[in-house]
């Protein structure tokens, strides 16, 4: 704790010292409230302060350095969550946190690129589930989430304005992990045509040994033991009248006493805008198959095969508008409506209402007839948020 706040006020004088670094970022102020469903309270609310504070500094003309660190101070329902990120208390009500979210550098050629240290590594053109995004999987019932950066290195070749050829390596799961065990390295292409985008994608993660502790082995579990992971990707974006994406990522473990099948993550999905653009509808399916990279326990989020995803966002005007999905469970026949409404207040300045209302057959029957997007935890959920950009 002392030494990542010992290292943003580094990072701050330096930005203040610094004519060429350039600090900008976001400042959130959120309530929740919760009306708990299962073990958790019958009602419980929560406030969170969230800051992520961004910089970056010019390496003459040949480079860049960025970084962004996260601070965060919660009550309530947001104090256990950052409790069990690894935060402290300070005395009294509240717990806080500082967080490295980013920390590297890139260099520029004249056709090439490198990116080295603590960054985000993305896949896929999936707008909802993202299954190529295999390194942090998208969660559509945590859309605000800002995804987790990793340490390795990327090599960026651009052939032409068209063609991007990228290899990469990063580090294990397991920050503790040693002799490369569970490092990751893969190649990537992207082509780009006037309406159409395909990316293609290989990936080999080492083989990790199981972990010798069972702390260590419930936070980080081991993929394979022996024979490493291959992962095959093809994402591809077509821009029509409507717009249509297809993500799929397959994972191969020789190890895992599974279908063929079972290693697929596959989505589909459109998007078409009505009303002169005010009014955009989307719909995305997923195929998650329980060794895939979306699956739980593998990296994702989820335990069912079949997904659907249904969308639409209405502009009101420049600054107002409402997005209102269905989350949707088929196996099980759960759903979890999510609403959405944006108004912005003045310049730099956003307020935030979201609401979640999980749903299963069991809700209505008490059949006993359980699902995944049901109220499992809570029957109830919202959160207003005032966002300043600075």
């Amino acid at each position: 704790m002392k030494k990542y706040f010992s290292l943003f006020l580094l990072f701050l004088v330096c930005s203040i010292l610094s004519a060429q670094m350039t600090v900008s970022g976001i400042l959130d102020t959120t309530v929740s409230m919760n009306a708990g469903a299962g073990d958790a309270p019958a009602f419980s609310c929560g406030f969170e302060e969230y800051a992520n504070i961004r910089f970056q500094s010019k390496l003459r003309e040949r480079g860049t350095v960025y970084g962004a660190i996260n601070l965060f101070a919660a009550t309530g329902d947001y104090a256990e969550g950052l409790v069990m990120a690894g935060a402290n208390p300070v005395g009294d009500n509240f717990v806080s946190a500082i967080e490295l979210e980013r920390l590297y550098f890139r260099l520029n050629g004249e056709h090439t690129d490198l990116d080295c240290g603590l960054f985000r590594l993305p896949f896929g053109y999936g707008q909802v589930w993202g299954p190529s995004d295999f390194i942090n999987p998208k969660n559509p019932l945590k859309p605000d989430a800002r995804p987790r950066a990793i340490p390795g290195a990327a090599l960026s070749w651009y052939p032409n304005d068209d063609l991007k050829i990228l290899g990469f390596t990063a580090g294990p799961r397991d920050p503790f992990s040693q002799n490369a065990e569970g490092w990751l390295m893969g190649i990537a292409s992207d082509r780009h045509w006037e309406k159409v985008s395909v990316q293609a994608l290989y990936s080999y993660e080492m083989p990790q040994p199981a972990a010798e502790t069972v702390e260590t082995a419930a936070l980080f579990p081991p993929v394979s033991s022996e024979y490493g992971v291959h992962r095959f990707g093809l994402s591809v974006k077509v821009d029509l009248e409507a717009g249509f994406v297809i993500d799929a990522l397959y994972t191969y473990n020789h190890e895992e006493d599974a279908d063929m099948i079972d290693g697929l993550s596959f989505s589909i999905g459109a998007d078409y805008s009505l009303l002169g653009g005010d009014l955009i509808v989307l719909a995305e399916y997923l195929y998650n198959g329980k060794t895939s990279a979306t699956a739980l326990g593998y990296g994702g989020n989820f335990t069912n095969n079949n997904y659907l995803y249904t969308g639409l966002t209405y502009r009101f005007n420049d600054f107002t508008n409402m997005s209102a999905a269905l989350i949707s469970s088929l196996d099980d026949i759960s759903f979890t409506p999510v609403l959405v409404l944006n108004h912005e207040l003045f310049q730099g300045a956003t307020l935030t209402f979201t609401a979640q209302v999980p749903l299963d057959r069991d809700l209505f029957s008490g059949d006993g007839n359980r699902g995944e997007l049901g109220p499992n935890y809570s029957y109830f959920n919202c959160s207003t948020r005032i966002r300043l950009r600075f």
